[in-house]
């Protein structure tokens, strides 16, 4: 754990409530619960938490690899802090539910910041434990130094896993989320919904006006009423034309209004994909839209390995000694490629001697055959150190 220092019990920084000052004292707890009525926290819309759970759960997805360099490149190292990071980060959680607990509380939660606190023993890592954000407060000491206050103890952030998004412009060490960048397209959806909601369950919807020329005391009551339409308007059979006197009754049909008559559904459509702009999604996620290939591709490379890049560099620069190794999260299971286009590929780079066929095989979701670890180039299929016994390339006598 970070090393403690003294002070700061209570302190919170302004500027991560927007207060302004460095410095101010804040009451701890849900800093979306201070707030004037009306307002919408972002874990209260369904268009928001739906494009963060869909980031969260591709991060999750990911494979922490170590890695280390070497003369030939980079290699990947599996030893029990791997399986520390990747598996089993801390005795109550896997990789999956740690990483979407940090993307969940940087994007919705906290405000751009994610703590996790590292434990050690004898020099070894220990457990990765999360810490809630209503424990976190940011204090600035000096122009380009913090501390990490949790529930009320300064801490070295040395010592601790701070995860930032959107850095801050004073700030620049502290994460700064996206609530002022969502806040007014949130409450036009919220006020949408509600609209729509008290719409379709008002009452107030009738298809068929008829108008009566009769006596004011037959209209007086319901039961006068109900007794003229059971006279002359009641049938028994579906689609049975009503027989009435026309001097007695004038009968209108009346188209109620729909929701594209209160042009709610355009509206809504583009305040759902301007959250999915602001938080770099596909449109369709937040339901606005068709899939594409492409747009989910480049999804992944302009919103998801950001994101990611961030966590594998302060998981190095905090968890690792060695300066030759390093963490890196997998992202190639990410993207959207049918087994078709992977086997191609796969089969291209096989048969020109850069991947062998059991890697071919486990690209495409298939186990291992024995015989198919040796790169081999060329039609014949021969291993890539025998390709110079080959009869027609031999010299002639």
């Amino acid at each position: 754990m970070g090393k403690k220092r003294k002070g700061g019990n209570n302190v919170r920084d302004a500027t991560s409530t927007g207060q302004g000052s460095a410095v101010g004292f804040y009451l701890r707890g849900d800093q979306d619960t201070i707030c004037i009525p009306g307002y919408t926290r972002l874990s209260d819309n369904p268009e928001v938490v739906m494009a963060v759970n869909k980031i969260a759960s591709l991060i999750g997805s990911m494979t922490i690899h170590l890695m280390a360099n070497s003369d030939q490149g980079d290699i990947r190292i599996k030893n029990e802090l791997s399986r520390q990071v990747d598996i089993t980060p801390n005795r109550c959680m896997s990789r999956k539910s740690l990483m979407e607990w940090i993307i969940q509380t940087l994007l919705l939660y906290g405000n751009g910041n994610a703590v996790v606190i590292p434990t050690t023993h004898n020099g070894y890592l220990g457990d990765l434990i999360p810490v809630p954000y209503t424990s976190v407060s940011f204090v600035p000491q000096d122009i380009f130094g913090y501390d990490i206050n949790i529930n009320g103890e300064n801490h070295d952030p040395n010592g601790l896993l701070h995860f930032t998004v959107n850095p801050d412009p004073v700030y620049p060490w502290k994460g700064n989320g996206f609530r002022v960048a969502l806040k007014d397209v949130v409450k036009n959806l919220t006020q949408a919904a509600a609209t729509k909601k008290g719409f379709m369950e008002s009452k107030w919807k009738p298809s068929v006006i008829v108008m009566v020329d009769s006596d004011a005391e037959e209209l007086a009551n319901s039961e006068g009423r109900d007794k003229l339409l059971e006279q002359y308007m009641a049938n028994s059979e579906v689609g049975k034309p009503w027989m009435i006197p026309a001097s007695l009754f004038k009968v209108e049909q009346v188209r109620p209004l729909s929701l594209n008559d209160l042009a709610i559904n355009d509206t809504v459509t583009l305040d759902k994909k301007t959250v999915a702009a602001i938080l770099g999604v596909p449109s369709w996620v937040v339901g606005a839209g068709a899939f594409s290939r492409d747009e989910w591709n480049a999804f992944v490379t302009t919103t998801v390995l950001p994101i990611v890049r961030g966590i594998e560099q302060e998981l190095t620069r905090k968890l690792l000694i060695s300066e030759k190794m390093f963490f890196r999260l997998n992202p190639w299971s990410l993207y959207s490629y049918d087994i078709g286009t992977l086997a191609k590929i796969g089969s291209d780079l096989y048969v020109r001697g850069i991947m062998t066929g059991n890697e071919v095989r486990d690209w495409i979701g298939l186990g291992p055959k024995p015989g198919l670890d040796d790169l081999v180039i060329l039609e014949n299929y021969i291993p890539l150190d025998k390709i110079g016994e080959q009869a027609k390339l031999a010299p002639k006598e």
